[in-house]
């Protein structure tokens, strides 16, 4: 159990204020990274579900979609509109798109969520390790919990205004710490940079097998980043019984 949690800190201010401008060069580089992006090897086919990060919609995770798509990989938006956090409707939506998407494919699914998207696609995976085959985060600071201050991050405010409308999903799990390891691969994608929330609580401390890769992104374009969308990828692309840690360069 954890004896002293951790006290994480807001971002600074500079880099929440230039959070737009870098994802709008990061989108720049997407789309001159494309050719080389949509190029490889086909994947096996097997379904990866998506899920938006916080106030955001399948719009922001469409570029990885299509991505995704080219490369041979059944990808899937969550089609629920807008995450505004685990509402009824949003977190049994979100549980019943896996379910949907596991019987049609007749295997385990890849979740890949970002920012808030990924703290709902790990709990899903908690609940349903059978199937699903892997998770993979971008940004997701899954280490806060309820009891740390909006402050914390840079959307805090926004988040807790709209918790009336949460079911208690999120709001009894505790440190992530003292939970109970994922049962399958984890990757997390973190930056240093991010301008929304901390990144340390972004990181997997819980679980030798999991794994944390650093990118130089901003919060809001990790999902276009290019360095990101080669990272899934390569994870996408092991073989479900032969899982390894990610071996390529830090992306840049």
């Amino acid at each position: 159990m954890s004896q002293h949690p951790t006290i994480f800190e807001r971002p600074a201010d500079l880099l929440w204020r230039s959070e737009g401008a870098r994802a709008a060069s990061e989108m720049a580089a997407f789309s001159a990274s494309l050719p080389g992006l949509l190029a490889g090897e086909p994947g096996d086919g097997h379904g990866v579900l998506v899920l938006p990060g916080f106030l955001a919609d399948d719009l922001s995770t469409l570029p990885l979609r299509e991505v995704l798509r080219a490369r041979g990989y059944r990808a899937e938006a969550w089609r629920l509109g807008t995450n505004i956090g685990p509402t009824p409707t949003l977190w049994s939506g979100a549980q019943r798109k896996l379910a949907e998407l596991y019987g049609a494919t007749g295997r385990t699914v890849s979740l890949i969520g970002q920012s808030l998207g990924g703290i709902f696609a790990r709990e899903i995976a908690r609940r349903f390790p059978e199937r699903v085959r892997q998770v993979i985060t971008l940004g997701s600071p899954y280490r806060l919990t309820a009891t740390d201050p909006p402050s914390v991050t840079t959307v805090g405010h926004f988040y807790h205004a709209l918790k009336r409308l949460h079911t208690d999903t999120f709001t009894g799990m505790g440190r992530e710490e003292d939970r109970a390891v994922l049962q399958m691969p984890a990757t997390s994608i973190y930056s240093k940079l991010d301008g929304v929330v901390p990144w340390q609580a972004c990181i997997d401390l819980n679980n030798a097998a999991a794994e944390n890769i650093e990118v130089a992104s901003s919060h809001c374009g990790m999902g276009f980043h290019p360095a990101v969308i080669r990272i899934v990828l390569d994870r996408l692309a092991q073989q479900e019984d032969a899982w390894a840690p990610y071996a390529g360069d830090a992306a840049t």
